[in-house]
């Protein structure tokens, strides 16, 4: 237990801590450092003060702790952090979380301001990176994340980053769009003479014209569309055919069609039908991949660990690389600190949050010689414990060798564009040699003609580029409406799904809004007396205390006691008094099944308590309504005390599974699908990576989408819970445009296969058909988009 005097003090305008010396005050303002006052100096001369209307202190709290960055000292780790150092200029990236508005962005692209030797620094917003450039001489990368750390933009430094594998492959997609643009428009210029018809003063430069469209085509060919031929040729070994097979052929009948004809003088070729080919799958491609997701979904646990931790060796504190931990050794772990491996308490008061691996917001106390395991993170006082388990085989990291970790995914169900290609491909070929074995006893040239003329037309060039555009445009959809899909494939998966499974905790219920009430009447002074104690606590029950009884002007607290998790005893003037669960009060548990109670007393008299139940989100009963059509289960690690609430919502007790290990969690899914079942999982916490994995749809709920996200296929923002049913009905209509796209692409393939058979296809009709066809996908799948979210009330 400790002891401290706590009296009344102003509040920081910029993080919100409080201000123990009156030092450090601008425009009537008062801060707690000079580094709270010099962003606000820097961005008050800039006229940026509306950073503060985004939230009342959005500086961060920052109670950095003693040897907090210690690990920093360390060059092993600082090697695999930075990006690129000589002997004068380091560069490193941060991911930086907390970065919400144009003010963050300028403020962070200015840290000259605030230390000369960093050089230069670059904010990419939409991925929330920061890309700093410094003097490593006068500056190092401790005191750069420190400096960080101090004016509120703490970077995320996790064991991820230091052992990810340096395997990213230079993209070239945008070049090679230049490229076949390029291309695409001087073949177009160098055609129109030949589309507008030759004089007979121009008939000289024909043969000139062609032989330079085929030398711009080349590039376009065995550049820009150089992965094409690889990918077809891959699924061709693997006996797989994917629309890549007849797009690559398609760009090779071209082109072969084009030399032959140029070469024997017999046709202007389809040089600009190629290039404008190449050019716009290219550009479906690129919109594609632009529709940016800024969450990450493959994480691991060692995204959530720090890169190294406190030893304690003959008495003195080392930072020590987490793969270097181990068994045995003696580790201190400080406020906030997530403890890394299995490991039994040594010293200190535990109160653990194991939200990360349950979902349950409410910290548990441990006591001495008690276990406590990977992935809790310590909210109370620094704490000191003896590693029992390797990182790697702790009881979270088990979690993550279950097979359905390890199982493909992404063929969970296969998407309408690869069920389509390989009988579109058959179809194609059938086409084509029935064509050549029908003109072959008249004519060979002909026959080839009509053949080369039908994988022309029928290049599935619509094809291919109506899902692009369309799941761009519906995951830009989904994306406003604050729920994050990991691919485009998942739109179909959402659209196919016949049964929902629901985790509780943190997913139909809500961690940061419990519900309060107060059982028994307190005086105005009384409530002025408990909301003074309570506000000198950092535990969640005490701010919540807080909240509740609303802003009272604070009293000065002598003698302050807290026990972590279990009370606090304070005097104000002449009163004493006390706040804190049964057992702290009475010696004894005698709380109420399914709920948590805040005993109070004043000076020995029993006032009542404060009782705290978990609140179910917004709309849950008339979101299940809208569900109806749809299989849907509750299974939850909780005991059974809420089965009458949600009796309304999932139906039958049949319906509700409580008291579920993360493996039975896993297991019930598994069961579902045995049974035919398309299954969406809903779940929040480590507990339900497994399920999450398993399903065929795994949604993580979360009130932060910068929270663990484990092995998700899409993230929902707990704000959009109840837009769960528009967001299935749009995923089926998202379905249906793509098979309206397919038909119009069909219809314009059938035009252009009466012209084709024939074997007199001309390079103009190619020339119009496909740029034509192109742009009434394009537009038809934006347009019907939208008009589809709008009619969801999505948009």
């Amino acid at each position: 237990m400790t002891e401290s005097t706590v009296t009344e003090t102003t509040i920081c305008y910029h993080c919100g801590d409080e201000c123990l010396s009156t030092a450090y005050a601008e425009a009537e303002k008062h801060f707690c450092c000079q580094g709270c006052k010099s962003v606000y100096s820097i961005l008050s001369a800039n006229n940026l003060c509306s950073y503060y209307n985004f939230n009342e202190h959005p500086g961060l709290t920052r109670a950095r702790t003693d040897k907090r960055f210690d690990y920093l000292d360390n060059a092993g780790i600082v090697k695999e952090l930075i990006d690129y150092a000589d002997d004068n200029v380091t560069i490193v990236t941060l991911y930086i979380p907390h970065i919400h508005c144009s003010s963050c962005i300028w403020l962070l692209e200015k840290l000259n301001k605030f230390n000369p030797a960093i050089l230069h620094s670059r904010i990419d917003f939409l991925k929330k990176q920061l890309h700093i450039k410094y003097d490593s001489q006068q500056l190092s990368l401790k005191q750069l994340v420190e400096l960080l750390f101090d004016i509120g933009y703490e970077p995320a430094i996790n064991l991820q980053d230091v052992i990810k594998k340096q395997n990213t492959i230079k993209d070239n997609l945008v070049q090679r769009i230049a490229v076949a643009g390029f291309c695409f428009g001087n073949v177009m210029l160098l055609s129109f003479p030949e589309y507008l018809g030759l004089s007979s003063l121009e008939q000289s430069f024909k043969h000139f014209f062609g032989w330079l469209n085929i030398l711009f085509s080349l590039p376009v060919v065995f550049y820009s569309g150089r992965e094409y031929f690889v990918s077809a040729w891959q699924n061709l070994r693997n006996k797989v055919l994917n629309i890549d097979f007849p797009l690559a052929l398609g760009i090779a009948v071209l082109f072969i069609r084009t030399v032959v004809e140029i070469a024997n003088n017999a046709g202007a070729g389809f040089a600009d039908t190629l290039c404008g080919l190449v050019f716009f799958l290219l550009v479906g491609k690129f919109v594609q991949r632009k529709t940016y997701h800024h969450i990450s979904f493959e994480r691991d646990y060692r995204s959530f660990f720090p890169v190294a931790v406190q030893v304690i060796a003959n008495g003195v504190e080392t930072p020590v690389p987490l793969a270097d931990l181990k068994i045995g050794q003696r580790i201190v772990l400080r406020h906030n600190e997530i403890i890394p491996a299995d490991a039994i308490l040594l010293k200190g008061d535990a109160l653990i949050d194991f939200s990360f691996v349950t979902g349950e917001s409410i910290p548990v106390d441990k006591t001495l010689g008690e276990i406590i395991y990977a992935g809790g993170r310590q909210t109370s006082e620094a704490i000191e414990l003896e590693v029992v388990k390797p990182v790697s085989q702790s009881y979270l990291t088990q979690l993550w060798n279950n097979e359905a970790f390890t199982r493909q995914q992404d063929n969970r169900m296969q998407t309408f564009n690869e069920r389509v290609s390989k009988y579109f491909t058959y179809v194609l070929l059938a086409i084509a040699l029935g064509s050549l074995v029908f003109w072959l006893p008249t004519s060979l040239n002909r026959g080839l003609a009509a053949f080369t003329a039908v994988l022309i037309v029928a290049c599935p060039c619509a094809l291919a580029l109506s899902t692009p555009f369309t799941m761009s445009a519906a995951l830009s959809i989904f994306d406003k409406n604050l729920f994050y899909l990991k691919n485009t494939a998942v739109v179909e998966q959402l659209a196919k799904i016949d049964t929902i499974v629901f985790d509780k905790t943190g997913t139909i219920t809500t961690a940061t809004d419990n519900n309060i009430s107060l059982n028994g009447a307190l005086t105005g002074h009384q409530k002025q007396l408990v909301y003074s104690v309570c506000s000198n606590s950092n535990h969640p029950l005490s701010r919540m205390i807080c909240q509740y009884l609303g802003n009272i002007e604070k009293l000065p607290v002598n003698h302050y006691k807290e026990m972590p998790g279990k009370g606090i005893t304070a005097f104000i003037g002449d009163d004493e008094v006390k706040a804190g669960s049964g057992q702290f009060m009475f010696g004894m548990f005698n709380e109420e099944k399914g709920s948590t109670k805040v005993h109070l007393m004043v000076n020995g008299a029993y006032l009542g308590n404060f009782s705290f139940k978990q609140n179910y989100r917004d709309g849950l009963q008339k979101t299940a309504a809208e569900l109806a059509a749809y299989q849907m289960f509750l299974i939850s690690g909780d005991s059974d005390h809420e089965k009458e609430a949600l009796q309304p919502v999932f139906g039958s007790e049949e319906q509700m599974n409580f008291n579920q290990s993360p493996q039975n969690k896993l297991g019930f899914v598994q069961l579902l699908q045995h049974l035919k079942g398309k299954v969406m999982m809903i779940g929040d916490g480590l507990n339900d990576a497994g399920a999450l994995k398993q399903s065929d749809l795994g949604i993580a709920v979360t009130d932060n989408i910068n929270n663990f996200s484990p092995g998700c296929d899409a993230i929902l923002d707990g704000r959009s819970f109840n837009k769960l049913p528009a967001f299935l009905r749009f995923a089926k209509s998202t379905v249906t445009i793509i098979h309206c796209s397919f038909a119009i692409s069909l219809t314009y393939n059938l035009i252009g296969l009466s012209y084709a058979v024939t074997g007199n296809l001309s390079p103009l009709t190619a020339a119009i058909l496909m740029p034509l066809s192109t742009a009434t996908i394009i537009s038809f799948t934006t347009i019907a988009t939208h008009f589809a979210a709008k009619r969801r009330k999505l948009a």
